[in-house]
């Protein structure tokens, strides 16, 4: 699945969309390669990326950064150092959808995953 993933585009969301049930969460979030957490209440999914560096991390960061504005949908990021946290969900349906794991497909991609 994480493969299809990669091929679909971000589209927009509106207040309309309902996000992802518990169950469609977890079964995407079961086809990611990397280790992401669904928050326990489902409405959104994070992972950390470890680095040998804080240039390194930052590096990874921008990429996140340039992804995320061709895409149109953005991640909360938080960097420590050499460790990044990246937390996705859609904003304006304060939950999951579809977009958030083409995302994290792409962010995986970026490092190989």
């Amino acid at each position: 699945m994480a493969d299809s993933l990669l091929d679909k585009k971000c589209v927009p969301c509106e207040g309309s969309t309902k996000p992802l049930t518990r169950a469609e969460a977890i079964r995407q979030v079961s086809d990611l390669r990397a280790t992401w957490d669904l928050s326990p209440d489902a409405l959104k999914i994070s992972c950390v990326f470890e680095f040998g560096t804080f240039r390194d991390a930052v590096g990874f960061v921008n990429k996140v950064a340039d992804l995320a504005e061709r895409e149109g949908h953005h991640p909360d990021i938080h960097i420590s150092y050499s460790v990044v946290t990246i937390e996705l969900w859609t904003h304006a349906i304060k939950g999951l959808s579809e977009n958030d794991f083409i995302l994290a497909a792409k962010i995986e991609h970026l490092l190989g995953a």
